[in-house]
């Protein structure tokens, strides 16, 4: 977390904030360096390790196949199956160590 600060995290942004990789593979355990990543594969997701302290958003979308997409297990509270290029914001509740998912339907 030490190159990441949490203005790249909030809304709107901006090309002056960090332009990190925007696409990973999807893992069971996945870190982000941007607010919003496009997740690659069908591996489905339950620890996002925090990329910044505090509350903050994330968004994912994934590119490749429909993936069973964030399962509990880990730190995400509420599992959600996704579907390919459909946008999934998650927000983070620091008091819990949670990320809520709000999907598009």
């Amino acid at each position: 977390m030490s190159d990441l600060n949490a203005a790249d995290f909030a809304s709107p942004q901006s090309n002056q904030m960090n332009q990190g990789p925007s696409t990973i593979a999807s893992a069971a355990t996945i870190t982000p360096v941007n607010k919003f990543t496009r997740l690659t594969g069908t591996t489905s997701v339950t620890t996002i390790n925090p990329p910044v302290t505090g509350y903050h958003e994330l968004v994912f979308v994934w590119t490749t196949g429909t993936a069973n997409g964030f399962n509990t297990g880990g730190n995400i509270a509420v599992a959600y199956t996704t579907v390919t290029d459909r946008p999934v914001m998650l927000f983070y509740d620091p008091r819990t160590g949670l990320y809520y998912p709000m999907a598009v339907s």
